[in-house]
């Protein structure tokens, strides 16, 4: 029996799931925060949040930030917003 026509991002997001804790980890890395800040953000120590950026590197089979980023937006895990240049904290 044929597969049914689905998209490989649709097949990859369906397979890959973050935690409430890592999609908070991410998005606050995506607005730009060191893993100290969102540390600070998180009441968690940077220890905590790298670990956290491990585990969605690994989820999602990159290697850094931006390709963590990219992987995660494209999958519909994280919404995309782009500030264009706005500053952290600017409305």
């Amino acid at each position: 029996m044929p597969m049914p026509n689905t998209s490989r991002a649709e097949s990859v997001s369906r397979a890959v799931r973050l935690t409430k804790r890592e999609i908070e980890v991410l998005s606050l890395i995506a607005q730009g925060h060191s893993s100290k800040e969102a540390a600070d953000v998180l009441y968690v120590s940077k220890r905590t949040v790298d670990f956290h950026l491990a585990n969605i590197y690994d989820k999602l089979q990159v290697n850094n930030r931006v390709q963590a980023f990219r992987a995660a937006t494209r999958l519909g895990l994280i919404p995309f917003e782009p500030s264009f240049g706005a500053a952290r904290g600017e409305s």
